[in-house]
């Protein structure tokens, strides 16, 4: 990387990550563990302090947020990455797990975020088979796509069944944003004349070094986000789903947006703003500024963490036993509470523990921070 994009880079750092900045001065990290009940037994959640026979344990993350917003909860899933039924059975039974917790809520979650990666190759019967299984859904859903949803038609049928993003509402007193964060890679496929087929394959493998920095806004929604917000208070609460994490954990797995610095930019006068994103199909936390990110899991299966750690305020989940395809998988269910608080309640299956206390339980090669330093990526792609 040259001296100059260096210097950049760094002065983008210090920028964003001003001393003492943190998401709003209240903000208090906990994390609490729950005992959740099978579905088998259609028993609600109950507080609880260690496994309890077969029970596993539930990991809960609280932030706080601004006073004043009403309390609701809403849940999330994504990343099923659906193949036919007669290809993959077990994805589609972790799906149907998934949706039918979630409408055992009690009380019922005011909607339902499904944060992308419905279908593993684009193919229509996924995205028909996905659309058939939430269905079972009845409350609202809320959709953002992912990348493997995208790539074979750009877009089209996932658009025809969920509707455009970026989109936004509010809801009881928090300003809620959607963002297409995988629909706007730049098109290197048409110099080569790749088929729809050889797009889609190039696009559903973790490795960047195949299609590129792909993920990102784009000015078109950056422009758009810097509109939506435009006449919002400071202090306004503020959710942003997104399926890839806005900021920079590893692009060579593209496990940022290329143009995350913007984002933050016009994002910084906020002091509440929690992203909620998919793609890492891991338990993540992170603060940059008065920006919270907090990563979720996947129903189909959990990617390792990034060769080069993880942010310093993760604690990982440890690794998933192979042998249980039902391990370090799930959803999570979000809730704003009466004391003006999100909490995160992860809702993972197979496991007594989530977290790690030692690297070599979780796969990372450490916990630093991740302060921007040169990476495989800079070396690769001009931006």
């Amino acid at each position: 990387m040259s001296e100059e994009l260096l210097k950049l880079r760094r002065e983008m750092d210090q920028v964003l990550r001003k001393p003492g900045v943190r998401p709003a001065r209240s903000t208090t990290i906990t994390r609490r563990t729950f005992l959740h009940k099978s579905i088998l037994t259609g028993a609600a959640a109950t507080a609880g302090a260690a496994a309890y026979g077969w029970l596993p344990l539930i990991n809960t993350l609280d932030v706080a947020v601004a006073q004043g917003a009403q309390p609701f909860r809403f849940a999330w899933i994504s990343d099923t990455h659906l193949y036919p039924r007669d290809v993959n059975q077990r994805f589609v039974d972790k799906t149907v797990r998934a949706v039918k917790e979630v409408m055992e809520m009690d009380p019922p979650p005011d909607f339902l975020i499904f944060g992308g990666d419905l279908a593993q190759l684009g193919d229509p019967l996924e995205i028909e088979l996905g659309a058939e299984l939430l269905k079972e859904v009845t409350i609202e859903k809320l959709f953002i796509p992912g990348e493997h949803d995208w790539y074979l038609d750009m877009g089209e049928l996932w658009v025809q069944k969920f509707g455009e993003s970026p989109w936004s509402k509010t809801h009881k007193g928090v300003h809620i944003i959607g963002l297409d964060t995988v629909g706007n890679a730049p098109d290197y496929w048409s110099a080569t004349g790749m088929t729809p087929k050889e797009r889609m394959d190039h696009m559903s493998v973790l490795d960047g070094t195949v299609a590129g920095a792909w993920s990102g806004l784009g000015k078109a929604q950056l422009e758009w986000l810097s509109s939506n917000v435009a006449n919002l208070a400071s202090d306004q609460p503020i959710v942003i789903f997104s399926h890839n994490p806005l900021y920079e954990y590893y692009p060579p797995w593209n496990f940022w947006v290329r143009d995350w610095r913007e984002v933050h930019e016009i994002l910084a006068r906020f002091t509440n703003v929690t992203n909620v994103h998919g793609h890492t199909h891991q338990v993540l936390y992170n603060e940059i500024g008065a920006m919270r990110s907090i990563g979720m899991l996947a129903t189909s299966w959990p990617w390792p963490y990034a060769p080069q750690g993880v942010p310093a305020l993760t604690k990982p989940m440890i690794r998933a036993d192979p042998g249980d395809h039902f391990d370090g998988v799930g959803w999570s269910r979000l809730q704003f509470t009466d004391q003006g608080r999100v909490e995160n309640q992860y809702m993972m299956w197979g496991r007594a523990e989530v977290f790690a206390d030692a690297a070599v339980d979780s796969g990372t090669g450490d916990n630093g921070n991740q302060i921007l330093h040169p990476r495989i990526a800079d070396n690769m792609w001009p931006y």
